[in-house]
């Protein structure tokens, strides 16, 4: 556990399942001084609130146990995610993981997803807890222009382009839903410990 600043301190878990089950146990928990969380790849940041020092901080973090089993509803926040499945590398995709490109389909809406942490862009969140036969690399090369709302995967993630970008995830579809709308509160659709639900979505 490090010190960040004078406001915050850095947890570090070494893996993605392990800071969702930190994240939920921190929720259930609703430890007093904590102003917010913010879970990523392998660490949490926990910003203590205002009055509350990183010490006592400290000692309540110290006493949670950090494989708390939390649940899949570390937020109460479910959506589902309308996905047309024409990627252009969903062939790949299928040849990658032996399935056929239907089996791919039937494997990524079959699963509900969490939302472990966001980045990259504003609104982009990296979901995990799929199918395990959907792991695969990302692209050898990365594309120069993935459009806004192409669904990818990329190692044991999958995840949604909030808005045209360079990436190279594989991409197996697309949705319309917006990812990040500055007129909604809060503008990210996808906020960690959401569950997602992908629903396949007939091609035009």
């Amino acid at each position: 556990m490090l010190a960040y600043g004078d406001r915050a301190l850095l947890v570090e878990l070494g893996s993605t399942e392990a800071v969702v089950r930190y994240v939920d146990a921190l929720r259930a928990r609703s430890l007093p001084g904590v102003a917010d969380l913010v879970p990523a790849a392998e660490t949490v940041l926990v910003v203590a609130a205002a009055g509350t020092s990183t010490g006592s901080l400290r000692q309540a973090l110290a006493d949670l146990e950090a494989t708390a089993d939390g649940g899949p509803a570390g937020e109460d926040h479910s959506i589902e995610i309308p996905v047309r499945y024409d990627g252009p590398d969903l062939a790949d995709v299928a040849r990658l993981t032996g399935l056929t490109e239907a089996d791919v389909v039937a494997a990524h809406t079959g699963a509900a997803w969490r939302v472990a942490f966001g980045g990259f862009a504003p609104g982009f969140g990296y979901l995990v807890g799929g199918d395990a036969r959907l792991e695969v690399p990302r692209r050898d090369s990365a594309r120069t222009c993935v459009p806004a709302g192409a669904v990818g995967l990329a190692g044991s993630y999958s995840g949604i382009y909030p808005r045209e970008s360079p990436g190279g995830w594989q991409l197996i579809g697309t949705t319309s839903a917006p990812m990040w709308d500055l007129d909604r509160e809060p503008p990210a659709l996808l906020r960690p410990g959401a569950v997602v639900r992908f629903v396949e979505e007939e091609s035009r």
